[in-house]
Protein backbone atom coordinates (compact mmCIF):
# COMPACT_ATOMS: atom_id res chain seq x y z
CA UNK A 1 0.00 0.00 0.00
CA UNK A 2 1.14 3.71 -0.56
CA UNK A 3 1.03 4.27 3.04
CA UNK A 4 4.19 2.40 3.32
CA UNK A 5 6.36 4.49 2.04
CA UNK A 6 8.13 7.22 3.42
CA UNK A 7 8.17 10.40 1.89
CA UNK A 8 9.46 13.94 3.25
CA UNK A 9 8.36 16.40 1.04
CA UNK A 10 5.99 16.92 -1.88
CA UNK A 11 8.43 15.48 -4.64
CA UNK A 12 6.45 12.61 -5.46
CA UNK A 13 5.08 12.31 -8.57
CA UNK A 14 1.53 10.50 -10.08
CA UNK A 15 4.45 8.66 -12.28
CA UNK A 16 5.97 6.85 -9.31
CA UNK A 17 3.19 6.76 -7.10
CA UNK A 18 0.12 5.64 -9.48
CA UNK A 19 -0.41 2.23 -10.46
CA UNK A 20 0.57 1.52 -14.01
CA UNK A 21 -2.04 1.59 -16.76
CA UNK A 22 -3.86 -1.64 -17.76
CA UNK A 23 -2.73 -2.70 -14.05
CA UNK A 24 -5.01 -5.67 -12.48
CA UNK A 25 -7.57 -4.37 -9.91
CA UNK A 26 -7.93 -6.45 -6.73
CA UNK A 27 -11.54 -7.97 -6.99
CA UNK A 28 -11.80 -7.24 -3.15
CA UNK A 29 -10.26 -5.35 -0.13
CA UNK A 30 -11.07 -5.74 3.62
CA UNK A 31 -10.03 -3.93 6.68
CA UNK A 32 -9.39 -8.26 7.83
CA UNK A 33 -5.11 -7.20 7.75
CA UNK A 34 -5.57 -4.21 10.19
CA UNK A 35 -7.63 -5.92 13.22
CA UNK A 36 -5.49 -8.99 14.41
CA UNK A 37 -2.42 -10.81 12.56
CA UNK A 38 -0.18 -13.43 14.33
CA UNK A 39 2.55 -11.59 13.33
CA UNK A 40 3.87 -8.35 12.32
CA UNK A 41 6.03 -8.35 9.06
CA UNK A 42 8.32 -5.09 8.84
CA UNK A 43 10.94 -4.43 6.57
CA UNK A 44 13.64 -6.09 8.83
CA UNK A 45 12.16 -8.76 10.74
CA UNK A 46 9.02 -10.80 11.66
CA UNK A 47 7.52 -9.69 15.18
CA UNK A 48 5.42 -12.51 17.02
CA UNK A 49 2.32 -11.36 19.00
CA UNK A 50 3.33 -13.71 21.49
CA UNK A 51 4.26 -13.94 25.12
CA UNK A 52 1.53 -11.73 26.81
CA UNK A 53 2.66 -11.55 30.77
CA UNK A 54 0.06 -11.56 33.10
CA UNK A 55 -3.02 -9.34 33.15
CA UNK A 56 -4.29 -10.27 36.21
CA UNK A 57 -3.76 -9.95 40.56
CA UNK A 58 -3.78 -12.74 43.06
CA UNK A 59 -7.88 -12.79 42.88
CA UNK A 60 -8.17 -13.50 39.73
CA UNK A 61 -9.47 -10.25 38.64
CA UNK A 62 -7.97 -8.40 35.73
CA UNK A 63 -4.82 -5.96 37.66
CA UNK A 64 -4.25 -3.40 34.32
CA UNK A 65 -5.90 -2.41 31.23
CA UNK A 66 -4.36 -2.10 28.17
CA UNK A 67 -2.51 0.73 26.97
CA UNK A 68 -4.66 2.57 24.06
CA UNK A 69 -2.71 4.79 20.96
CA UNK A 70 -4.98 6.79 19.33
CA UNK A 71 -3.54 7.53 15.58
CA UNK A 72 -5.95 10.39 13.92
CA UNK A 73 -5.13 11.78 10.68
CA UNK A 74 -6.49 13.05 7.19
CA UNK A 75 -7.42 9.87 4.98
CA UNK A 76 -3.82 8.38 3.15
CA UNK A 77 -1.71 10.98 5.75
CA UNK A 78 0.28 7.31 6.79
CA UNK A 79 -1.31 6.64 10.13
CA UNK A 80 -0.46 2.95 9.38
CA UNK A 81 2.87 3.53 8.59
CA UNK A 82 3.22 5.35 11.82
CA UNK A 83 1.45 2.56 13.51
CA UNK A 84 3.93 -0.30 12.26
CA UNK A 85 7.09 1.77 13.13
CA UNK A 86 5.93 2.13 16.72
CA UNK A 87 4.69 -1.53 16.52
CA UNK A 88 8.33 -2.42 15.31
CA UNK A 89 10.15 -0.07 17.90
CA UNK A 90 7.88 -1.01 20.77
CA UNK A 91 9.36 -4.55 20.48
CA UNK A 92 6.60 -5.67 22.82
CA UNK A 93 4.30 -9.20 22.46
CA UNK A 94 0.54 -8.88 22.16
CA UNK A 95 0.14 -6.21 20.29
CA UNK A 96 -3.24 -5.33 18.15
CA UNK A 97 -3.69 -3.07 15.44
CA UNK A 98 -7.20 -1.85 15.55
CA UNK A 99 -8.41 0.12 12.21
CA UNK A 100 -11.31 2.20 12.38
CA UNK A 101 -11.86 1.68 8.86
CA UNK A 102 -13.91 -1.76 10.15
CA UNK A 103 -16.51 0.32 11.66
CA UNK A 104 -18.34 2.40 8.61
CA UNK A 105 -22.32 1.33 9.11
CA UNK A 106 -24.15 -1.23 7.60
CA UNK A 107 -25.55 0.74 4.36
CA UNK A 108 -29.26 1.04 3.17
CA UNK A 109 -30.29 0.16 -0.06
CA UNK A 110 -30.63 3.41 -0.64
CA UNK A 111 -27.25 4.58 0.44
CA UNK A 112 -25.51 1.27 -1.20
CA UNK A 113 -26.99 2.84 -4.23
CA UNK A 114 -25.14 6.35 -3.14
CA UNK A 115 -21.57 4.76 -2.88
CA UNK A 116 -21.64 3.10 -5.79
CA UNK A 117 -22.35 6.07 -8.02
CA UNK A 118 -19.47 7.99 -5.32
CA UNK A 119 -22.37 10.19 -3.82
CA UNK A 120 -21.92 8.86 -0.06
CA UNK A 121 -19.95 10.87 1.91
CA UNK A 122 -17.67 8.22 4.03
CA UNK A 123 -15.25 10.88 5.46
CA UNK A 124 -18.59 12.01 7.81
CA UNK A 125 -18.52 10.75 11.47
CA UNK A 126 -21.72 9.60 10.73
CA UNK A 127 -20.64 7.12 8.57
CA UNK A 128 -18.73 5.43 11.18
CA UNK A 129 -20.81 3.04 14.01
CA UNK A 130 -19.55 4.59 17.00
CA UNK A 131 -21.30 2.87 19.78
CA UNK A 132 -20.22 -0.47 18.34
CA UNK A 133 -16.97 0.68 18.25
CA UNK A 134 -16.75 2.32 21.47
CA UNK A 135 -17.89 -0.96 23.15
CA UNK A 136 -15.59 -3.52 20.93
CA UNK A 137 -11.96 -1.12 22.11
CA UNK A 138 -13.53 -0.84 25.87
CA UNK A 139 -13.22 -4.89 25.81
CA UNK A 140 -10.42 -5.43 24.16
CA UNK A 141 -9.11 -2.97 26.67
CA UNK A 142 -10.44 -4.65 29.51
CA UNK A 143 -8.23 -7.90 28.35
CA UNK A 144 -11.62 -8.86 26.77
CA UNK A 145 -11.88 -11.14 23.58
CA UNK A 146 -13.89 -9.26 21.25
CA UNK A 147 -15.33 -9.42 17.48
CA UNK A 148 -14.22 -7.32 14.66
CA UNK A 149 -16.31 -6.55 11.52
CA UNK A 150 -14.55 -7.06 8.02
CA UNK A 151 -15.46 -4.24 6.07
CA UNK A 152 -15.39 -4.77 2.38
CA UNK A 153 -14.72 -1.76 0.25
CA UNK A 154 -15.43 -2.87 -2.72
CA UNK A 155 -19.10 -4.06 -2.06
CA UNK A 156 -19.43 -1.18 0.70
CA UNK A 157 -20.49 -4.47 2.86
CA UNK A 158 -19.70 -5.87 5.98
CA UNK A 159 -18.49 -9.38 5.74
CA UNK A 160 -20.52 -12.61 7.21
CA UNK A 161 -17.81 -13.67 9.21
CA UNK A 162 -15.92 -11.12 11.95
CA UNK A 163 -12.64 -11.49 13.07
CA UNK A 164 -11.82 -12.12 16.55
CA UNK A 165 -9.39 -10.16 18.54
CA UNK A 166 -8.31 -11.47 21.99
CA UNK A 167 -5.35 -10.09 24.37
CA UNK A 168 -3.04 -6.87 23.80
CA UNK A 169 0.17 -5.37 26.17
CA UNK A 170 -0.79 -2.36 23.92
CA UNK A 171 -3.71 -1.40 21.43
CA UNK A 172 -2.65 1.12 18.26
CA UNK A 173 -6.11 2.48 17.10
CA UNK A 174 -6.24 4.62 14.16
CA UNK A 175 -8.75 6.33 11.68
CA UNK A 176 -9.73 9.46 10.47
CA UNK A 177 -12.43 10.08 13.30
CA UNK A 178 -9.76 8.73 16.03
CA UNK A 179 -10.51 11.65 18.09
CA UNK A 180 -14.43 12.53 17.14
CA UNK A 181 -16.23 11.31 19.79
CA UNK A 182 -15.67 12.10 23.61
CA UNK A 183 -16.31 8.59 24.97
CA UNK A 184 -13.90 7.22 22.56
CA UNK A 185 -11.28 10.12 23.76
CA UNK A 186 -11.27 8.99 27.15
CA UNK A 187 -10.56 5.49 26.04
CA UNK A 188 -7.29 6.63 24.76
CA UNK A 189 -4.08 6.54 26.93
CA UNK A 190 -2.01 8.79 24.27
CA UNK A 191 -3.73 10.83 21.22
CA UNK A 192 -1.22 11.09 18.17
CA UNK A 193 -2.10 13.41 15.23
CA UNK A 194 -0.17 12.64 12.06
CA UNK A 195 0.21 15.63 9.67
CA UNK A 196 0.87 15.17 5.70
CA UNK A 197 0.78 17.74 2.78
CA UNK A 198 -2.62 17.40 1.42
CA UNK A 199 -1.11 16.80 -2.95
CA UNK A 200 0.59 14.09 -0.42
CA UNK A 201 -2.19 12.55 0.70
CA UNK A 202 -4.33 12.82 -2.58
CA UNK A 203 -1.50 11.22 -4.66
CA UNK A 204 -1.95 8.29 -1.60
CA UNK A 205 -5.86 7.96 -1.93
CA UNK A 206 -5.19 7.75 -5.29
CA UNK A 207 -3.19 5.01 -5.45
CA UNK A 208 -4.57 3.04 -2.67
CA UNK A 209 -8.40 3.08 -4.01
CA UNK A 210 -7.66 2.09 -7.22
CA UNK A 211 -5.77 -0.68 -6.61
CA UNK A 212 -6.55 -1.76 -3.35
CA UNK A 213 -10.73 -1.00 -3.87
CA UNK A 214 -11.29 -1.82 -7.39
CA UNK A 215 -12.55 2.19 -7.99
CA UNK A 216 -11.91 4.75 -11.22
CA UNK A 217 -9.46 7.75 -11.13
CA UNK A 218 -12.55 10.30 -11.83
CA UNK A 219 -14.68 8.56 -8.95
CA UNK A 220 -11.76 8.71 -6.72
CA UNK A 221 -11.29 12.65 -7.62
CA UNK A 222 -14.87 13.32 -7.28
CA UNK A 223 -15.28 11.65 -3.74
CA UNK A 224 -12.18 13.45 -2.54
CA UNK A 225 -13.03 17.04 -4.11
CA UNK A 226 -17.07 16.68 -2.52
CA UNK A 227 -16.15 14.72 1.00
CA UNK A 228 -12.62 14.21 2.10
CA UNK A 229 -11.19 17.86 1.31
CA UNK A 230 -14.43 19.40 3.19
CA UNK A 231 -14.36 16.41 5.87
CA UNK A 232 -10.83 16.91 6.54
CA UNK A 233 -11.00 20.69 6.68
CA UNK A 234 -14.32 20.41 8.80
CA UNK A 235 -13.94 17.49 11.21
CA UNK A 236 -10.35 16.22 11.24
CA UNK A 237 -8.33 19.01 11.27
CA UNK A 238 -9.60 20.87 14.10
CA UNK A 239 -9.09 18.08 16.11
CA UNK A 240 -4.73 18.21 15.85
CA UNK A 241 -5.50 20.47 19.39
CA UNK A 242 -6.58 17.31 21.12
CA UNK A 243 -3.59 15.32 20.17
CA UNK A 244 -0.73 15.08 22.88
CA UNK A 245 1.98 14.52 19.99
CA UNK A 246 1.82 15.74 16.61
CA UNK A 247 4.07 13.72 14.19
CA UNK A 248 4.43 15.84 10.67
CA UNK A 249 5.65 13.90 7.83
CA UNK A 250 4.28 10.45 8.87
CA UNK A 251 6.43 7.52 8.94
CA UNK A 252 9.60 9.19 8.39
CA UNK A 253 10.00 11.20 11.19
CA UNK A 254 11.34 8.73 13.39
CA UNK A 255 12.44 11.74 16.55
CA UNK A 256 8.89 11.65 16.83
CA UNK A 257 8.02 8.49 16.61
CA UNK A 258 11.22 7.47 19.14
CA UNK A 259 9.85 9.59 21.62
CA UNK A 260 6.71 7.74 21.30
CA UNK A 261 8.28 4.70 21.89
CA UNK A 262 9.63 5.79 24.96
CA UNK A 263 7.02 7.12 26.77
CA UNK A 264 5.24 3.70 25.86
CA UNK A 265 7.86 1.55 27.40
CA UNK A 266 7.78 3.88 30.64
CA UNK A 267 3.85 3.65 30.98
CA UNK A 268 4.60 -0.22 30.12
CA UNK A 269 6.88 -0.30 33.13
CA UNK A 270 4.54 1.23 35.48
CA UNK A 271 1.98 -1.63 34.68
CA UNK A 272 3.66 -4.35 35.24
CA UNK A 273 2.58 -7.05 37.74
CA UNK A 274 4.51 -10.15 38.74
CA UNK A 275 1.84 -12.92 39.16
CA UNK A 276 4.23 -15.94 40.33
CA UNK A 277 4.82 -13.69 43.52
CA UNK A 278 0.91 -12.74 43.71
CA UNK A 279 -0.23 -16.56 43.33
CA UNK A 280 2.42 -17.41 46.15
CA UNK A 281 0.78 -15.10 48.30
CA UNK A 282 -2.18 -17.78 48.68
CA UNK A 283 0.43 -19.79 50.36
CA UNK A 284 -0.86 -18.59 53.38
CA UNK A 285 -4.29 -20.15 52.87
CA UNK A 286 -2.27 -23.40 53.13
CA UNK A 287 -2.87 -23.19 57.42
CA UNK A 288 -6.73 -23.71 56.34
CA UNK A 289 -8.82 -26.73 55.12
CA UNK A 290 -8.91 -27.32 51.49
CA UNK A 291 -11.68 -26.01 49.50
CA UNK A 292 -14.85 -27.50 49.24
CA UNK A 293 -14.62 -26.58 45.33
CA UNK A 294 -12.02 -29.63 45.54
CA UNK A 295 -13.16 -33.38 44.70
CA UNK A 296 -10.44 -35.81 44.98
CA UNK A 297 -11.43 -39.44 43.39
CA UNK A 298 -11.93 -41.87 45.80
CA UNK A 299 -8.50 -43.73 46.58
CA UNK A 300 -9.32 -47.01 46.07
CA UNK A 301 -7.28 -50.13 45.80
CA UNK A 302 -7.11 -49.29 41.76
CA UNK A 303 -6.35 -45.98 42.18
CA UNK A 304 -3.34 -46.28 44.53
CA UNK A 305 -2.28 -49.22 42.60
CA UNK A 306 -2.04 -47.12 39.17
CA UNK A 307 -0.66 -43.87 41.22
CA UNK A 308 2.00 -46.58 42.85
CA UNK A 309 3.10 -47.34 38.93
CA UNK A 310 3.27 -43.82 37.63
CA UNK A 311 4.75 -42.30 40.53
CA UNK A 312 7.66 -44.69 40.56
CA UNK A 313 11.05 -43.92 38.94
CA UNK A 314 11.95 -47.08 37.73
CA UNK A 315 8.91 -47.75 35.09
CA UNK A 316 9.29 -47.79 32.20
CA UNK A 317 7.72 -45.26 29.15
CA UNK A 318 5.18 -47.88 27.89
CA UNK A 319 3.84 -48.45 31.27
CA UNK A 320 3.83 -44.79 32.09
CA UNK A 321 1.71 -44.25 29.55
CA UNK A 322 -0.16 -47.36 29.69
CA UNK A 323 -1.17 -46.75 33.60
CA UNK A 324 -1.22 -43.04 33.08
CA UNK A 325 -4.10 -43.57 30.58
CA UNK A 326 -6.18 -45.94 32.88
CA UNK A 327 -6.28 -43.21 35.38
CA UNK A 328 -7.14 -40.43 33.33
CA UNK A 329 -10.33 -41.96 32.22
CA UNK A 330 -11.12 -42.80 35.57
CA UNK A 331 -10.55 -39.18 36.60
CA UNK A 332 -12.59 -37.93 33.42
CA UNK A 333 -15.47 -39.94 34.38
CA UNK A 334 -15.48 -38.97 38.10
CA UNK A 335 -15.55 -35.07 36.47
CA UNK A 336 -18.01 -35.74 34.02
CA UNK A 337 -20.67 -36.72 37.14
CA UNK A 338 -20.30 -32.92 38.40
CA UNK A 339 -22.15 -31.84 35.13
CA UNK A 340 -25.94 -30.84 35.20
CA UNK A 341 -27.99 -34.06 34.38
CA UNK A 342 -32.06 -34.18 33.82
CA UNK A 343 -34.38 -36.54 34.32
CA UNK A 344 -35.55 -38.52 31.03
CA UNK A 345 -38.42 -40.31 29.84
CA UNK A 346 -38.01 -44.23 28.78
CA UNK A 347 -39.95 -46.17 26.41
CA UNK A 348 -42.41 -47.30 28.48
CA UNK A 349 -43.22 -43.55 29.33
CA UNK A 350 -41.85 -43.36 33.02
CA UNK A 351 -39.43 -40.73 33.89
CA UNK A 352 -35.68 -42.01 34.94
CA UNK A 353 -33.72 -39.48 36.82
CA UNK A 354 -30.30 -40.53 35.42
CA UNK A 355 -27.01 -38.81 33.98
CA UNK A 356 -28.02 -37.30 31.03
CA UNK A 357 -26.32 -33.77 30.71
CA UNK A 358 -28.66 -31.17 30.97
CA UNK A 359 -26.32 -27.89 29.17
CA UNK A 360 -25.27 -26.45 25.28
CA UNK A 361 -22.17 -28.13 24.77
CA UNK A 362 -18.92 -29.68 26.12
CA UNK A 363 -15.74 -27.84 25.31
CA UNK A 364 -12.36 -29.83 26.24
CA UNK A 365 -9.15 -27.10 26.75
CA UNK A 366 -5.42 -28.64 27.13
CA UNK A 367 -3.00 -26.36 28.39
CA UNK A 368 -0.23 -28.06 26.06
CA UNK A 369 1.61 -29.70 25.62
CA UNK A 370 1.19 -32.19 28.98
CA UNK A 371 -2.19 -31.28 29.33
CA UNK A 372 -3.01 -32.86 25.64
CA UNK A 373 -2.56 -35.81 26.99
CA UNK A 374 -5.88 -36.05 28.72
CA UNK A 375 -7.92 -35.42 25.65
CA UNK A 376 -8.34 -38.92 24.44
CA UNK A 377 -9.49 -40.02 27.75
CA UNK A 378 -12.13 -36.96 27.11
CA UNK A 379 -12.78 -38.14 23.72
CA UNK A 380 -13.55 -41.70 25.07
CA UNK A 381 -16.60 -40.84 26.86
CA UNK A 382 -18.18 -37.67 25.63
CA UNK A 383 -19.01 -38.16 21.57
CA UNK A 384 -18.33 -34.66 19.46
CA UNK A 385 -16.76 -33.10 22.39
CA UNK A 386 -14.86 -29.82 20.91
CA UNK A 387 -11.19 -29.58 21.74
CA UNK A 388 -9.45 -26.03 22.53
CA UNK A 389 -5.92 -25.35 23.04
CA UNK A 390 -3.98 -23.13 25.42
CA UNK A 391 0.26 -22.55 25.17
CA UNK A 392 1.30 -20.97 28.27
CA UNK A 393 5.25 -20.28 28.96
CA UNK A 394 7.17 -18.86 31.57
CA UNK A 395 9.60 -16.34 30.83
CA UNK A 396 13.19 -17.37 32.27
CA UNK A 397 14.23 -13.32 32.72
CA UNK A 398 11.05 -12.17 34.67
CA UNK A 399 9.36 -15.68 36.36
CA UNK A 400 6.00 -15.05 35.10
CA UNK A 401 3.73 -17.25 32.99
CA UNK A 402 3.14 -15.19 29.56
CA UNK A 403 -0.16 -16.75 27.20
CA UNK A 404 1.99 -17.68 23.87
CA UNK A 405 -0.89 -19.49 21.69
CA UNK A 406 -5.05 -19.93 22.10
CA UNK A 407 -7.11 -21.65 20.14
CA UNK A 408 -10.64 -22.25 21.23
CA UNK A 409 -13.97 -22.92 19.56
CA UNK A 410 -16.38 -20.30 18.62
CA UNK A 411 -19.50 -19.55 20.72
CA UNK A 412 -17.16 -21.32 24.08
CA UNK A 413 -18.77 -19.34 26.11
CA UNK A 414 -21.97 -20.97 26.03
CA UNK A 415 -20.62 -24.19 26.91
CA UNK A 416 -19.00 -26.54 30.07
CA UNK A 417 -15.26 -25.95 29.82
CA UNK A 418 -12.97 -28.55 31.34
CA UNK A 419 -9.64 -27.60 31.36
CA UNK A 420 -7.04 -30.27 31.18
CA UNK A 421 -3.56 -30.21 32.98
CA UNK A 422 -1.36 -33.14 33.67
CA UNK A 423 -0.03 -31.79 37.37
CA UNK A 424 -0.74 -28.67 38.91
CA UNK A 425 1.66 -26.96 41.27
CA UNK A 426 1.61 -23.34 41.94
CA UNK A 427 -0.81 -23.06 40.06
CA UNK A 428 0.15 -20.19 38.06
CA UNK A 429 -0.31 -21.48 34.67
CA UNK A 430 -3.75 -22.84 35.80
CA UNK A 431 -4.83 -19.49 36.44
CA UNK A 432 -3.93 -18.03 33.55
CA UNK A 433 -5.30 -20.44 31.55
CA UNK A 434 -8.99 -19.66 33.59
CA UNK A 435 -8.44 -16.06 33.09
CA UNK A 436 -8.47 -16.71 29.32
CA UNK A 437 -11.70 -18.23 29.57
CA UNK A 438 -13.39 -15.83 31.99
CA UNK A 439 -12.45 -13.05 29.27
CA UNK A 440 -14.19 -15.17 26.89
CA UNK A 441 -17.37 -15.06 28.92
CA UNK A 442 -17.19 -18.49 29.89
CA UNK A 443 -19.33 -18.40 32.95
CA UNK A 444 -16.64 -19.20 36.23
CA UNK A 445 -19.40 -22.36 37.94
CA UNK A 446 -19.17 -23.65 34.29
CA UNK A 447 -15.28 -24.24 34.26
CA UNK A 448 -13.50 -27.58 35.84
CA UNK A 449 -9.82 -27.68 36.24
CA UNK A 450 -9.04 -31.53 35.49
CA UNK A 451 -5.34 -32.35 36.32
CA UNK A 452 -3.86 -36.25 37.54
CA UNK A 453 -2.09 -34.71 40.45
CA UNK A 454 -1.83 -31.38 42.05
CA UNK A 455 0.26 -29.24 45.05
CA UNK A 456 -1.75 -28.17 47.98
CA UNK A 457 -0.49 -24.38 46.99
CA UNK A 458 -1.93 -24.77 43.40
CA UNK A 459 -5.53 -26.06 44.84
CA UNK A 460 -5.36 -22.46 47.59
CA UNK A 461 -3.73 -20.71 44.50
CA UNK A 462 -6.63 -21.56 41.77
CA UNK A 463 -9.13 -22.02 44.17
CA UNK A 464 -8.97 -18.43 46.32
CA UNK A 465 -8.64 -16.12 42.59
CA UNK A 466 -11.22 -18.26 41.32
CA UNK A 467 -13.90 -19.76 43.95
CA UNK A 468 -16.82 -20.67 41.84
CA UNK A 469 -14.51 -22.86 39.03
CA UNK A 470 -14.52 -26.74 40.32
CA UNK A 471 -10.74 -28.37 41.02
CA UNK A 472 -10.81 -32.19 39.94
CA UNK A 473 -8.12 -34.80 40.24
CA UNK A 474 -6.62 -38.20 41.62
CA UNK A 475 -4.26 -36.79 44.34
CA UNK A 476 -3.40 -33.88 46.23
CA UNK A 477 0.51 -33.77 47.39
CA UNK A 478 1.56 -32.17 50.55
CA UNK A 479 4.74 -29.66 48.88
CA UNK A 480 6.62 -28.19 46.81
CA UNK A 481 10.81 -28.58 46.40
CA UNK A 482 13.16 -25.62 46.15
CA UNK A 483 12.68 -25.88 42.38
CA UNK A 484 8.51 -25.79 42.66
CA UNK A 485 8.02 -29.80 41.77
CA UNK A 486 5.43 -31.11 43.76
CA UNK A 487 6.52 -33.18 46.63
CA UNK A 488 6.60 -36.82 46.39
CA UNK A 489 5.44 -36.43 42.85
CA UNK A 490 5.37 -37.80 39.71
CA UNK A 491 8.46 -36.41 38.34
CA UNK A 492 8.19 -33.95 35.05
CA UNK A 493 5.03 -36.22 33.22
CA UNK A 494 5.70 -34.54 30.17
CA UNK A 495 9.22 -35.72 29.33
CA UNK A 496 8.14 -39.38 31.24
CA UNK A 497 5.13 -39.20 28.87
CA UNK A 498 6.88 -38.11 25.32
CA UNK A 499 10.05 -39.80 25.89
CA UNK A 500 11.90 -36.16 25.94
CA UNK A 501 14.61 -35.22 28.78
CA UNK A 502 13.86 -31.34 28.75
CA UNK A 503 16.80 -30.17 26.52
CA UNK A 504 13.98 -29.39 24.27
CA UNK A 505 12.59 -26.79 26.56
CA UNK A 506 9.34 -28.79 26.73
CA UNK A 507 8.14 -29.09 30.05
CA UNK A 508 4.59 -29.55 31.76
CA UNK A 509 2.71 -27.27 34.71
CA UNK A 510 4.72 -29.45 37.62
CA UNK A 511 8.06 -27.93 36.31
CA UNK A 512 5.76 -24.44 35.62
CA UNK A 513 9.05 -22.36 36.65
CA UNK A 514 10.41 -23.29 33.09
CA UNK A 515 7.37 -24.01 30.72
CA UNK A 516 3.77 -25.14 31.14
CA UNK A 517 1.69 -25.92 27.60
Amino acid sequence: PAESRTHGSGEDSLDRLLPPAGAPRRKSATSLSKTEPPLLRTGTRTIYTAGRPPWYDEHGAQSKEAFVIGLCGGSASGKTTVANKIIEALDVPWVVLLSMDSFYKVLSPEEQALAANNDYNFDHPGAFDFELLVATLRKLKQGKSVKIPVYDFTTHRRQKDWKNVYGASVIIFEGIMSFADKELLQLLDMKIFVDADSDIRLVRRLRRDITERGRDIEGVIKLYNKFVKPAFEQYIEPTMRLADIVVPRGGGNMVAIDLIVQHVHSQLEELKRKVRCLALLASAQQTQPLPQTLSVLESTPQVRGLHTIIRNRETSRDEFIFYSKRLMRLLIEHALTFLPSQVIQTPQGHEYEGRSYNGKGITGVSILRAGETMEPALRAVCKDVRIGKILIQTNLDSGEPELHYLRLPKDISEDHVILMDSTVSTGAAAMMAVRVLLDHEVQEEKIMLVSLLMAELGVHSVAYAFPKVKIITTAVDKGLDDSLHVIPGIGDFGDRYFGTDGSDGWSDEEDEEQVSY
